[in-house]
């Protein structure tokens, strides 16, 4: 057949309501799903019909519903980690396709569908759009590995033992470096060892934790030692875990109020201290492109990770799961 004789594509041809189900969370620790206009793109945005959303730690704090919290949340409000395909397009957005699965830095994901700039869409591969893919923790958890440097021959302890922990943990363990998992419950240090981590403490007493560290590394502590908790007491214990000269990240998120540092040890031990939360989108697209890139090619088996699917109309449990974490628990997903 020549080519003046095949025939085009079938156009991709999408059903689209006139309105949407969101959760909005409507005060402390409650939520309720509501039918909504659905939105429109504007110029240089696209509308995503949502296949899920991650639950994110950060939706902790103002789910407790703080002072400077503000209710009833947007429809979809706090949903940031949501994935799906791509249903309509804004004005002057040529680089995407409707029906092209896609994973999103939106913030409106605990919804039907979502609105936001192109720019902050991660085309997937085809057939994604069934598959679990929260993209921002992924990115969230490559560029937390790339500014920690980690080398082979290191020895790292990570500090929490949630789903970025171990994230990390198999980064760190693919890397070359003894990996040591620090965390409070048994199942999340199983993770860990599975992700690769060559030793497991429970941290049940810092300072016993901060001994056997001591003793595996014949007093040097570690290289570098990730805290990935967002509490006061792991920050302080990764201090301590942190040798001379060594790097010191803090991937946990601290929204809760101010924490307390031991700047004598920061300082006479030289520490070098990273933050290593991104702020520029496209630093976090490029970590989302890295990390659908290592789930590839093996490195990261996301879906294994993920342990709680929840209805929409489940959010308030999914994030009362998230706080609690009940036995098993390391992710949780909404699905749609």
């Amino acid at each position: 057949m020549t080519a003046a004789l095949k025939a085009s594509p079938a156009p991709v041809v999408l059903t689209r309501p006139a309105a949407m189900r969101a959760a909005i969370v409507t005060g402390p620790g409650t939520c309720a799903i509501r039918e909504v206009p659905l939105p429109e793109p504007g110029p240089g945005q696209v509308r995503v019909r949502n296949s899920g959303c991650g639950v994110c730690a950060s939706n902790l704090t103002p789910w407790a519903g703080p002072d400077w919290m503000q209710f009833p949340t947007l429809p979809g409000g706090l949903g940031h980690e949501g994935w799906g395909i791509v249903d309509a397009l804004g004005p002057d957005v040529t680089d995407l396709e409707p029906g092209q699965p896609v994973a999103t830095l939106f913030h409106n994901s605990y919804a039907e569908y979502d609105v936001g700039d192109a720019a902050a869409v991660l085309p997937l591969p085809e057939g994604f759009e069934e598959r679990v893919f929260p993209g921002e923790p992924l990115g969230c958890a490559m560029n937390i590995f790339r500014r920690s440097d980690i080398a082979a021959g290191q020895t790292v302890a990570i500090v929490g033992a949630g789903f970025l922990g171990a994230l990390l943990t198999r980064l760190a363990s693919q890397a070359g470096a003894r990996v040591v998992a620090v965390s409070r419950r048994p199942f999340a240090l199983d993770v860990a060892r599975r992700m690769g981590a060559a030793e497991c403490i429970a941290l049940d007493d810092r300072h016993a934790v901060l001994d056997r560290v001591r003793e595996l590394t014949g007093g040097t502590l570690c290289e570098r030692v990730i805290e990935a908790t967002g509490k006061q007491e792991p920050l302080t214990l990764a201090g301590e875990l942190t040798g001379e000269r060594g790097r010191l990240v803090i991937a946990g998120y601290h929204q809760d109020g101010p924490r307390q540092i031991d700047m004598q040890l920061w300082n006479w031990r030289g520490l070098d201290v990273i933050n290593a939360h991104e702020r520029d989108p496209q630093a976090y697209l490029s970590g989302m492109r890295e990390g659908l890139a290592a789930v590839l090619d093996g490195t990261i088996d996301l879906e294994t990770l993920v342990t709680h699917s929840y209805r929409l109309e489940d959010l308030g449990q999914a994030l009362d799961d998230t706080r609690d974490r009940p036995d098993g628990f390391l992710k949780a997903v909404v699905r749609m």
